[in-house]
This record gives C-alpha cells, structure tokens and sequence, in this order.
C-alpha cells in the first residue's frame, strides 16, 4: 500500500452540482461568487473542533478540472448527450481560498474555510470538499481529546484494521501526529508522515507457540531491539510473569523501552497487578501498554483511577469517531456578483457575506465580515492558503501544525477541554455583521412578500 492518498478528480461530486454548474455556464452565470463550509453545531460531548483536512482540500482543488473524459461520464449519468456538456469542458478551479490553518481549535459557526471563485466552479467544488474536511476535522476533534485524557502519557494508533478504508487509515494516523499521537503501527503512514512506527504482537503468535515462554521467546529473538509482550492469550497474571523472566534472563537494561501490553479485562485492575509483578522481579522500567477498545472516555477513567499505565494504545473507536461519526456541516452560498446572500429556512438560516474570524485570548472569538478591522486584542483566524488557482505556499509540516494545536489547547477554556460534559465556547457576532444580517434579511423578505 502506498502512503500518498488519492486525490479526487472532478467526478468525485454529487450528480446535482453538475446540473447547477452546467445551468449556471448557460446562463452566463459565471460571476464571482463565496461559499462559507462551517459546523453549524457542535456534536454531543464535544467541546471544541480541530480544523483538518485543508492539505487534502487545497491538492483537490489544485487538480480539478473537466475534460473531455469527464464530460462523458456527466452526460452518461445525465442521460444527457455529449454535446449538452460541452460547456463544462475546460473547467478549472481559478479562484481563491481562505481557511482556518490545520491544527487550529475552531467552534461551531465559525467558516473553516471560503472559496471564491467564478459560480460554476465554486458550486462544482462542493461535494468533495465537504467530504474532505468533514471526516477529518471529526477524526482529529476526537484524537485531540485522546491526547487530552491520556495526560501526557503516549498515546498511539492501532487504527488501521477497522477503519472505513486504508485511505482513512492513512488520515487517522496523520491526524493523530497533528494532535500529538507518539506513533502509530501504520507502516505506510510512518513512512509517509516521518512517523514512529510501533507494534507488539498479536495473540496469534502465542497461539502458534507450544507455550507462552517460547513465544516471548521467538518473538525476542527475531526483534533484537525493544520488546512488547501481550500478556493476556490465556491468564494475564502468568503471562505478565512469564514475560518477567524473559526479559531478565534476556538481561533487560533499564530504560530500553520493552514492556507488556494488555489487551482485555479491567485493564485498571490487570495494570496493577502487572506492576506489582514487575516491580517485584526488578523490572521497573518495563512499561505496561493497554490496548483494546480505548477512547477519550475510558482512557479518562482510567488516568483518573491512578492505573499505572504508561502507553495508550487507540484504534476502533478513535478511527472512526465512533461517538460522533459526522459533523454537521455545511457550504453555503454567501455572496454572488457583490450580492450577499443568505438562506431563512428553518433551523438553517445563513449569515451573508464573506466573513473572519477575530479571535481574543482564551477562545473568545468573534464572527465578522471579512473586511473588518479586527476587535482590539484579536487576530484573523482565516487566512489566504489560495490564489488564482494555486496554493500561495508549499504543504505545511505535520510539527507546525501540531505547534499551532497545542497554542491553541492551552489557550481553551477548561470547560471545554472536558472529556465529560465539555461546555464548548460560543463565538459572538459582530455588529457589522448582525446589520448586514439584517438588512439581507428585509430585502429577501420584501421580494418575498412583493412588497419592495
């Protein structure tokens, strides 16, 4: 498997945002037009948002373009001819973007990124942007908050069997290093991302063995380096002393990393009578790696137990964001041809206008117009990643926006860094944007209604 992930091309997009691009190009619509993607509420048990998926964004847009190739498969779907989708052929993402760097904490409401570019290309770039930013702030949201249980214990990833495609395996552990994940047993994504590779081993080469000792045994002989041994094929307390008396008569050194992972049962219970067990043989060092069915919630418990565990291991539920799977998002339309935009319809009316945000010390932040002066004591969070087309720099290092994650943790509200009940900041609106609002608001009203 190759560590580089696909982009998508101009047919990874939803049939209806063909018909609108096509229709838009026929009626000489081809102005300039802002589409705002943001969360419009947060999900349960979160308290904050981890803006990702922007690389992946940027490459896509960098390579959209229909051909002749392309155009072909939109008619077929169509069931359209050929010719009808002549108009489309050519067609290439020009314009700009403005987005919430990676790495950086972001709240509902909030624009995790702008497009403007002439409407039909705006329009086509929908579907697949969603997707992109989506599934990956959701996955790092959720990362995040692993990092934040786990207390500054390592935390790794063994996500890659169960997530929903080796693709999303790749992003889980590259999310993971953005939010602070130690390593993962990802090889390709190791290789791809600079990332420590770890592992132990499974209970299949137990199993395969007479017995437990010469498996650790085999196992240590064939991995010369640090060894982890899983414990718990058959009773947990045996195996923890029989991988004791392997590691002694291997003459251990302290601190060279090997350790025992444990996989199932009450893990707060296992861990300290493993420790008791090594402890007991002189093995102090030897660290003890839990595993299976871990997320932010039983890895909290089991920190605040005083379970000593000194490696977490996630996978299942981390990978796929078990808890909140999705994120309720959207891209809408704000402007068109100098005209802002909104939607009133119920439960998701939109703010018109290409927008910023301001943000102040302690995620106290502010949703205004893009050409706004910041409030006094903040900083725009979007910025311009984006332009005719092109990025206006290279791709950024996972180390600088983990850097920017962590900024932005130890600035967040510890009402909203909880792993139970998080309170998540809520962003205020600007005046100038509440008037905008307004105004936008009366005049659709108005032509509505046929009274203006």
């Amino acid at each position: 498997m190759s560590g580089q992930m696909t982009v998508p091309g101009a047919l990874t997009t939803d049939l209806y945002e063909v018909s609108m691009a096509l229709a838009y190009l026929r009626d000489d619509m081809i102005g300039e037009a802002t589409f705002s993607l943001f969360v419009r509420k947060m999900p349960p048990r979160r308290g904050f948002l981890v803006a990702a998926g922007l690389e992946s964004a940027l490459s896509y847009l960098e390579g959209l373009r229909v051909g002749s190739a392309e155009a072909a498969a939109f008619a077929e779907a169509l069931h359209r001819p050929v010719e009808e989708l002549a108009p489309l052929v050519g067609l290439e993402f020009t314009g700009e973007v403005r987005a919430v760097p990676e790495g950086r904490i972001v709240l509902a409401g909030e624009p995790l990124l702008e497009v403007t570019a002439p409407l039909p290309q705006a329009q086509l770039a929908e579907t697949a942007l969603l997707n992109l930013l989506n599934h990956q702030t959701a996955v790092a949201s959720k990362a995040a908050r692993c990092v934040i249980a786990a207390a500054g214990r390592p935390v790794v990833d063994f996500s890659l069997r169960r997530t929903q495609g080796v693709e999303a395996g790749l992003r889980m552990a590259r999310l993971g290093s953005l939010v602070g994940f130690a390593g993962t047993s990802n090889v390709a994504a190791a290789t791809a991302y600079g990332m420590p590779a770890v592992g132990t081993m499974a209970h299949s080469f137990v199993e395969a063995y007479e017995d437990e000792e010469a498996a650790f045994r085999a196992f240590a002989r064939a991995h010369p380096g640090p060894v982890t041994f899983l414990v718990d094929t058959y009773d947990t307390e045996r195996g923890v002393a029989t991988a004791a008396r392997v590691l002694r008569d291997l003459g251990h050194v302290p601190g060279t990393g090997c350790g025992v992972r444990l996989d199932s049962g009450d893990l707060g219970d296992l861990a300290v009578r493993a420790r008791r067990v090594l402890d007991g043989a002189g093995l102090t060092e030897v660290r003890i790696v839990a595993s299976g069915g871990l997320d932010e919630a039983r890895v909290d418990t089991l920190v605040r137990s005083g379970a000593p565990i000194d490696v977490y291991a996630v996978g299942t539920r981390v990978g796929v964001s078990a808890d909140a799977p999705y994120l309720d998002s959207a891209y809408k339309l704000v402007s068109y041809d100098g005209r802002p935009v909104m939607k009133l319809s119920a439960a998701k009316v939109t703010a018109p206008g290409a927008k910023q945000v301001f943000r102040g010390p302690g995620t106290v932040d502010t949703v205004g117009l893009r050409e706004e002066e910041p409030p006094p004591g903040t900083a725009p969070l979007l910025r311009t990643v984006m332009s005719g087309g092109h990025r206006v720099a290279g791709p950024v290092p996972l180390s600088v926006a983990r850097e920017r994650f962590e900024a932005d943790l130890a600035e967040l509200p510890e009402a909203a860094r909880r792993i139970d009940d998080p309170v998540p900041p809520v962003p205020v609106v600007s005046d100038a944007l509440a008037r905008l609002t307004d105004e936008v608001r009366r005049r659709i009203e108005r032509r509505v209604t046929g009274d203006g």
